[in-house]
C-alpha cells in the first residue's frame, strides 16, 4: 500500500492505495448525464501516455515523430504534457483545497480545461484536478509532477486468481434505466480494435451469444462478406479448451495481466465485461410462479432490455486503433479513417 504526498511539503494527499490497471473507460465522455466514481475506494491507476497542456496539431507533428510517440494515424493533437498521471477516488483524497481561479465546467462541476485545480492544503502547490462534470468519470488526477508516493505499512489488497474473478457476477450489458452500459461500450470498443488488428483484414466468424450481440454488426460492417474467414471464440478460466483462430480473453482488473489462451491472436476484454459474455448463461433462476409448468425458471427480477441497438464509443475506439502499429496496414488505415470521417452506417456514437 502506498499513500501519495506533496513533492513541495511532504504533507500526504491521499489515504492508503493500491494499484489497479486503468480502466478501459478513464478518459471516456458519455452523454449529458453524471456518471459515477471511475476508481474505487483503496486504489489507484497509473496513465502511462501524456496528458494535458501543451497540446500540438497532428500537422505540427508529423508521422514520423508521433510513431516516436506511439502513435500510429492521425489525430486532432496530442498531449506533450507529463506521462503518469494518477486516477484515485474523490473519497480517497485529502488535505486539499480549491483554486477557485481554475473551477471552470461545462453545466454541472468541474472538467479539466485549465489544467489543476486542487491545491495542497499545507504549501498551496498545485497537486491535482478533480473532474466531477456531467460527460465524465468522476475522478481526482494527480499531477505526477507535484506528489511523490510513500510507502507505508498496511496490508496490501490482495490480488485476485483467476478462479475467484471467475465467481463475480461480471457487469451486465444494460443499465437498470433500459441504456447500455458506457463501461460496456468503452471495453468493445478497446477490443474491437485489437480484433481488427488480430484479422488480418479477413472475415471473422462470431458464435452466437453476447459475443455476437456486441461484435457482429460492426466486425459486418467493417470486414468483407466473402472468405477467407476467421473464428473468434472466447477463452478464459472456466472455459474449455477449444480451437479457434482469435481468442477474445479476460484482462485482470488488478494487474492489468492478459489470460494467456496458447492462441497466437489473443484479443484481451475487460475482465467484468468478458465474465458476463462467458458465464451470464450459467446464472440462478428462481422458480416462475403465476401460470407457468411447473419446473419452468425464468429470471428474477427479469433482466432489463436495451431501448437502442448497441452502439461503440467511436472516441475510445479511434484512441486505442491509434496506437497499435498494424494500423499502418492500408486497409486497416482506411476502416480508421472512415470511423473518423463519420460514416454514417456504422455502429459507433458519434
Amino acid at each position: 500500500m502506498i499513500v501519495f504526498t506533496c513533492a513541495g511539503c511532504d504533507a500526504s494527499l491521499t489515504l492508503s492505495v493500491s494499484q489497479v490497471a486503468l480502466p478501459a473507460h478513464a478518459h471516456q465522455k458519455y452523454g449529458h448525464e453524471l456518471l459515477p466514481v471511475l476508481m474505487e475506494p483503496g486504489t489507484y491507476a497509473v496513465d502511462p501516455e501524456p496528458s494535458g497542456p501543451p497540446w500540438r496539431r497532428w500537422e505540427e507533428i508529423g508521422a514520423e515523430e508521433a510513431e516516436a510517440r506511439g502513435v500510429y494515424a492521425p489525430t486532432y493533437a496530442l498531449s506533450y504534457g507529463p506521462p503518469g498521471a494518477v486516477a484515485v477516488a474523490l473519497g480517497d483524497v485529502r488535505r486539499t483545497v480549491l483554486i477557485p481561479e481554475r473551477c471552470d465546467g461545462l453545466c454541472c462541476g468541474l472538467d479539466s480545461r485549465n489544467g489543476p485545480n486542487l491545491a495542497c492544503a499545507q504549501c498551496g502547490r498545485a497537486v491535482a484536478t478533480l473532474i466531477d462534470d456531467c460527460s465524465y468519470w468522476q475522478v481526482v488526477w494527480l499531477d505526477p509532477r507535484a506528489v511523490r508516493l510513500f510507502d507505508v505499512d498496511a496490508p496490501a489488497r490482495r490480488v485476485l486468481s483467476w478462479e475467484e474473478l471467475r465467481e463475480q457476477p461480471g457487469r451486465p450489458p444494460v443499465e437498470p434505466i433500459g441504456v447500455w452500459s458506457p463501461v460496456w461500450e468503452a471495453a468493445v470498443s478497446v477490443a474491437l480494435a485489437h480484433l481488427l488488428a488480430a484479422s488480418g483484414g479477413a472475415r471473422v466468424v462470431v458464435p452466437d451469444g453476447p459475443v455476437a450481440d456486441a461484435f457482429r454488426p460492426v466486425l459486418d460492417a467493417l470486414l468483407p462478406a466473402e472468405p477467407p474467414t476467421r473464428s473468434l471464440a472466447l477463452a478464459g478460466p472456466g472455459l474449455p479448451a477449444t480451437v479457434t483462430d482469435i481468442a477474445l480473453v479476460p484482462q485482470h482488473p488488478q494487474t492489468g495481466e492478459t489470460w494467456s489462451s496458447g492462441t497466437e491472436a489473443a484479443v484481451p476484454l475487460a475482465a467484468d465485461v468478458w465474465m458476463y459474455m462467458a458465464f451470464s448463461r450459467n446464472r440462478r433462476l428462481r422458480p416462475a410462479s403465476g401460470g407457468l409448468p411447473d419446473g419452468v425458471y425464468r429470471d428474477d427480477p427479469p433482466p432489463p432490455l436495451p431501448s437502442s441497438p448497441f452502439r461503440l464509443d467511436r472516441q475510445v475506439f479511434l484512441h486505442a486503433l491509434a496506437r497499435l502499429p498494424e494500423v499502418r496496414q492500408p486497409w486497416l488505415r482506411a476502416v480508421y479513417d472512415d470511423v473518423q470521417d463519420h460514416r454514417s452506417n456504422l455502429p459507433f456514437w458519434w
